[in-house]
């Protein structure tokens, strides 16, 4: 199960080798324990759904519970991303995966009426562990696949694992519609989760030049691009999230819909976005991920005009077809801006004087070590989006000054990505002294 060569940049290693078939393979379980992982994450965005006045919990303190959970999902992506090195990408996939086990029984104990609001708190944020899921999962494909495919396979990966939030939710509807209860939906999903543990036992790897460089780590939080690509990304997954996990309750809240009509409409978005990451991430393969982004926010901000017309119209049509457009949006834009980074550093690297394979490791280096920082800060934005509808909805009633602070942040998204990525600049003083830099055309922030 440990792989001591892995040359994915080789074309004869990775077409005639076999280099391709095991990367795909390695893709394929890491998919199905990414996608337990989101639907144990965005549990209690169905959960919510069943907790009714007996529970005694208002609509501030269930968004405040499913906050906990992004907030958490967020802050464990750190140690994930270490950990794949620290372990191998297989085993440390069958701990992440075991794992998930702990608050699904643990809620499956508490999930009725009179369990106290800090017992659920603890339920919820023991959720967070499936969020972690996501960063090692996509260091450890990082890892599979050469530059020329990352696009494909990281928006595979992610928009696969995405999918579990509108299937959790889709499971919730079902169990709704059939009068059933909240310990159903995680009934069904314990022996998922066992089956995920036991295929990535059996059918993935671990590469063994894949190491932790405490180095990489420092010279990423350092690096400018890391933090700039963590802001886009709070734009695109951290709306993506945040959305996912309140939308039902907005509908119930500022709509009056019953937990079946909300449930109903709660999955179409989070699926669509889902969907779509793979779309987003082969449009920047092609045309390159800055000049996606840039049209993605633009859109997104077109799209976020419309959710606050209806809000303030009170029109749920306008709203639902507003916000469903929105998560499209948001899975497309997740699936350009993590295409982006690899790219990034990789054109930084011939920035600096680096060549050919020289760049590609400098690229792979600190886009490894980057990744996890920018997934975890990523998910956090999904903690802003629910505490701004909180308190929103808490002070005046409604989401409206939720959805124009959203709007105002997506036009500064926009604005970064022309600024730092598309914007012409001359290019005196951009490489070092005595580099040859008409040998060969350097890569174009643009083009990655």
């Amino acid at each position: 199960m440990w792989i001591e060569r892995w040359e994915p940049e080789d074309e004869r290693f990775w077409k005639e080798e076999g280099g391709e078939r095991v990367a795909r393979r390695n893709l394929a379980f890491s998919v199905l324990s990414e996608h337990i992982g989101f639907s144990v994450w965005s549990l209690w965005s169905v959960m919510v759904l069943f907790m009714g006045p007996e529970y005694g919990i208002d609509a501030a303190g269930k968004f405040f519970l499913v906050s906990m959970a992004t907030l958490v999902g967020g802050v464990v992506r750190v140690p994930y991303t270490f950990a794949v090195a620290r372990f191998g990408g297989r085993a440390w996939t069958v701990v992440a995966a075991s794992l998930l086990l702990v608050p699904t029984v643990a809620a499956f104990v508490v999930m009725e009426p009179g369990t106290s609001y800090s017992t659920f708190m603890v339920c919820a944020l023991l959720t967070g562990v499936g969020g972690g899921n996501f960063a090692s999962s996509m260091t450890n494909i990082n890892a599979f696949f050469p530059l020329r495919e990352k696009g494909w396979a990281l928006g595979l990966n992610a928009g696969g694992g995405n999918i579990g939030v509108p299937v959790v939710q889709l499971v919730g509807l079902a169990v709704i519609g059939a009068s059933g209860g909240p310990r159903v939906v995680l009934g069904i999903y314990i022996p998922f989760i066992l089956l995920s543990v036991l295929c990535a036992a059996r059918y993935m790897d671990s590469i063994s030049s894949v190491r932790n460089d405490t180095g990489a780590a420092k010279a990423a939080v350092r690096e400018g691009h890391t933090w700039v690509m963590a802001l886009l990304y709070v734009g695109t997954f951290g709306s993506f999230i945040g959305y996912s996990f309140a939308f039902g309750l907005v509908l119930q809240t500022q709509f009056g819909r019953t937990p079946l009509e909300a449930a109903q409409l709660t999955f179409i978005g989070p699926l669509l976005g889902s969907l779509i990451r793979p779309v987003g991430g082969r449009l920047a393969d092609r045309f390159g991920g800055a000049r996606i982004t840039l049209g993605n926010f633009l859109a997104m901000g077109a799209a976020t005009g419309a959710v606050v017309t209806a809000s303030v119209r009170e029109s749920l049509p306008l709203f639902t077809c507003a916000f469903i457009a929105l998560f499209v949006l948001t899975g497309l834009g997740n699936g350009s801006t993590y295409k982006m980074i690899p790219g990034i550093f990789q054109a930084k690297g011939e920035r600096l004087g680096l060549t050919g394979e020289e760049a590609a490791a400098y690229g792979r280096r600190l886009s490894g070590a980057a990744m996890g920082l920018i997934g975890a800060i990523g998910a956090v934005g999904g903690l802003g989006i629910n505490l701004a509808l909180r308190q929103s909805f808490k002070a005046v009633g409604s989401g409206t000054g939720a959805y124009i602070a959203f709007l105002a942040f997506y036009g500064v998204c926009a604005l970064v990505t022309w600024a730092v990525y598309l914007r012409r600049r001359p290019t005196r003083g951009r490489t070092l002294p005595g580099t040859d830099t008409d040998a060969k055309p350097q890569l174009s922030y643009a083009e990655v």
